[in-house]
């Protein structure tokens, strides 16, 4: 069993903000037909049992949810259960619905399911005591959290959570561009492959230059994905930290990431100058739908837009491929991911109820809900292109989507080992992120980049020892 660390830094600290997006298209059910076989937690409870009253806390809106219908799926399978659900943030705003959780926890309240939205607000309140452990619930009904979900939720040894949506990292494609070149839609490729690729979808010179990619970051301390892209497809410490706090920028692959970047923008020419992205405050989405990008590694947020929609429209067709790997013969898939955290409440008094739910939700749930892509690793691709088949109904273009690439990317994406953030993460990345900068604007070489991202982030590591 791959073990987790949870850092006793993390009962106080900064949430990190969930990369959360409501799914667009309509409430029908259409996702969920032909599912698989129930999970024994889902077997319904005896008739004449007493009634059970579960209350869920949710950031989830209904929007981006179907909690209604969802909710009553379950009542219709578990008679004498009635979920209540207690909207924690009428926005979907994870910071304000983390703010009122935290209240309730300390109040009497009666608390049964919790949803955390990441990695760092789960890690948190299991510190704190809210969740209750579920690996003996795991164990009588006989399957592995690793085996059964794409995104393994272990912290210190013991599954407090199960993981509900699947939110995977993926590169989206210029397919008109890539016909142009000649080039095949990627299913399973190396980040020599896409530098390759980007080299060769590069063309025109000055303001009508179209270059083969487009990195969104860093910048200011965000979107570090793209300064770990060759540390992000490992199994294990895929974080700039490892789970013993320690730091893993001695990882050959963080400088590999580092002469990847310098490679692509300073010899190749063929991704978009780090210079102008900072300078001219470039959009993602205004690179790659306004085809001055060929290539755009971004989260799967992203479907409910890659089929066009009235403030971006899509003019082309677009492809899919998985996040790149170090070496052909590496695993595939291993990807960055969002997902939910649902937990049973430490202080709930009907924990077997609320862990049944759980178990449903996190499962079979997922595809009456028909929101998202669910992190059951047991879903099918059926099932996975009916939910897809939703989603993309509600953009202006779906048929421009090649849906299978999507469909087959989606269903091989798996994430790495979760590694809570530190309290301190913000200062480690606008650490790193700044050396970067050195480095890409010609101030420092790869070496030094390194040697002085170390030393800065073992000083920020050592500051914040108690």
């Amino acid at each position: 069993m791959m073990k987790r660390k949870v850092w006793a830094g993390a009962i106080s600290g900064v949430l990190m903000l969930s990369l959360l997006s409501g799914c667009g298209g309509s409430n029908n059910n259409n996702a969920a037909n032909g599912n698989t076989a129930s999970p024994d937690a889902t077997k319904g409870t005896n008739a004449a049992a007493d009634k059970i009253n579960l209350r869920l806390y949710t950031y989830g809106t209904e929007e981006a949810y179907n909690w209604k219908h969802t909710l009553d799926a379950y009542q219709a399978l578990e008679p004498n259960v009635t979920v209540e659900l207690v909207q924690l943030s009428e926005k979907g705003d994870t910071q304000e619905a983390f703010k009122k959780l935290d209240l309730e926890a300390a109040s009497s309240a009666q608390m049964d399911v919790l949803m955390f939205s990441d990695a760092a607000g789960y890690a948190q309140r299991v510190a704190l005591g809210m969740a209750e452990p579920l690996d003996d619930f795991i164990a009588k009904d006989g399957y592995k959290v690793e085996e059964d979900y794409k995104v393994d939720t272990h912290l210190d040894d013991k599954v407090y959570a199960l993981p509900g949506k699947f939110n995977p990292w993926y590169v989206l494609l210029n397919k008109n561009q890539l016909d142009e070149a000649g080039l095949a839609v990627p299913t399973d490729w190396t980040w020599d492959d896409f530098a390759d690729y980007a080299k060769k979808l590069t063309t025109g010179e000055g303001a009508q230059k179209r270059y083969g990619t487009y990195f969104h970051g860093p910048q200011a301390g965000g979107w570090m994905e793209f300064l770990k892209l060759k540390m992000e497809n490992q199994p294990q410490n895929a974080e700039y930290l490892k789970a013993d706090g320690t730091s893993n920028l001695d990882d050959p692959n963080f400088k590999a990431t580092l002469e990847l970047r310098l490679r692509m923008e300073k010899e190749d020419q063929s991704s978009v100058p780090y210079a102008d992205m900072i300078s001219q405050k470039l959009a993602y989405r205004t690179q790659f739908f306004n085809e001055s990008a060929s290539m755009l590694l971004i989260g799967s947020w992203m479907n409910t837009e890659i089929g066009g929609t009235d403030k971006v429209p899509l003019n082309f067709n677009v492809a899919v491929a998985p996040f790149p790997k170090n070496n052909a013969a590496d695993e595939i898939g291993l990807t960055p991911v969002t997902t939910d955290y649902v937990a049973v409440a430490a202080k709930s008094k009907n924990k077997e109820a609320a862990y049944k739910f759980v178990r449903w939700y996190t499962t079979e749930g997922q595809l009456v809900q028909g929101k998202n892509i669910p992190a059951w690793s047991k879903v099918t691709s059926d099932q996975v292109e009916g939910i897809i088949d939703t989603i993309l109904a509600g953009t202006k273009n779906p048929e421009k989507v090649d849906k299978k690439s999507l469909v087959d990317t989606l269903v091989a994406s798996k994430a790495s080992a979760i590694i809570p953030p530190a309290t301190y993460q913000a200062e480690v990345n606008k650490a790193i992120n700044e050396e970067y900068e050195k480095m890409i604007l010609g101030n420092q070489d790869v070496d030094t980049t390194v040697k002085n991202s170390q030393d800065r982030v073992n000083k920020i590591i050592a500051a914040n020892k108690k």
